[in-house]
């Protein structure tokens, strides 16, 4: 099966600093300055109080947050359970990419935020807890620490936050995004499968979904990728993970039609085609196989070399499908 694989940026995770860190921070820098039209159909202020909370025990800030953001979306995780799944010992805390893999162990989606205050918010409206990563420190002594956005007030430009040994903070706003623009405003939330949160692109979609696969959380993939062709339609990867996850759980019908779906709305995309021959040829027909592989191969594109050795895999399997012939007696 084809398929582009992304790439994901990671920084590393360690403890609280003393309050005076902060207490200089808060006066480097005025509230970010945040789009108008993006906030008009926000809340002026809201607070996730059901958001659970777990203390966060020397360098196990990421266990913590995250199962702060698993509780709150549903699922059952704990910082002992997350423990070994996204705390590195010799690290002496957590990677962003182990945050976002260990919430997919547990069959989450696992999405990264595009890295805006606005979008912070906007997923803090829809009802969903966001872990955020900080810089407590300082440029030249850092300090990464993970801690969970639960709330905002805009008129006073605070950000509430349940973080570290305090089951609610209050930042101001200026205080926390000089905090965050250190990570490069790392963030990510969690949803079910089949939840689409609304603000997240398709690229991020299918990054995530793609992830999923790789642990083969086929299932929880699968459903994700349904919800995704209905909000994405024209998405050429969201219908190849759709037909991969299928053909994955052994449905060959539903896989068979994730690719020729895809080969309608993209005749000129080599992937398709050859995973549609292959799937073909595994239900044994062969001509409707060999057209699709040639076809494939046609294209010329990115694929061509898979396409070729697609077309040599049906022919075979064609030519070993036929009756022997009987050779008459002499």
């Amino acid at each position: 099966m084809i398929r582009p694989r992304p790439t994901l940026p990671f920084f590393r995770a360690a403890t609280l600093v003393a309050a005076l860190v902060v207490s200089i921070l808060s006066g480097c820098a005025g509230a970010p300055p945040l789009d108008p039209a993006r906030l008009a159909p926000l809340p002026a202020s809201l607070e996730l109080t059901d958001t659970p909370y777990f203390a966060q025990e020397r360098n196990h800030c990421g266990p913590a947050s995250l199962a702060m953001v698993l509780r709150a979306g549903g699922f059952d995780a704990s910082p002992d359970s997350l423990a070994p799944l996204v705390f590195l010992p010799a690290r002496q805390g957590s990677l962003p990419l182990d945050m976002l893999g260990g919430a997919r162990r547990v069959g989450a989606v696992a999405l990264r935020l595009e890295p805006s205050v606005e979008a912070l918010f906007e997923q803090i409206a829809q009802g969903r807890p966001v872990v955020v990563l900080q810089n407590l420190g300082l440029s030249w002594y850092p300090r990464w620490h993970y801690a969970v956005a639960i709330g905002f007030d805009r008129p006073r430009e605070v950000l509430i936050l349940r973080s570290g040994p305090e089951t609610r903070q209050e930042l101001p706003l200026a205080t926390f995004d000089h905090t965050w623009q250190r990570s490069g405003r790392w963030a990510m939330i969690v949803a079910t499968a089949g939840e689409l949160p609304r603000g997240i692109s398709a690229a991020r979609y299918t990054e995530s979904l793609i992830a999923l696969e790789r642990i083969r959380r086929f299932s929880e993939a699968r459903q994700a990728y349904l919800a995704g062709v209905k909000r994405w339609p024209t998405e050429l990867p969201l219908w190849v993970g759709l037909g991969n996850t299928a053909y994955a759980m052994g449905d060959l019908e539903a896989s068979e039609q994730a690719f020729r779906e895809a080969t309608v709305r993209h005749p000129d995309a080599d992937a398709p085609l050859n995973n549609l021959a292959h799937v073909l040829a595994l239900r044994g027909r062969f001509a409707e196989a060999r057209a699709a592989a040639e076809s494939a191969v046609a294209l010329k594109g990115p694929n061509e070399d898979a396409a070729r050795r697609t077309l040599e895999e049906v022919l075979a399997r064609e030519a070993a499908a036929r009756p022997a012939a009987i050779t008459p007696p002499e």
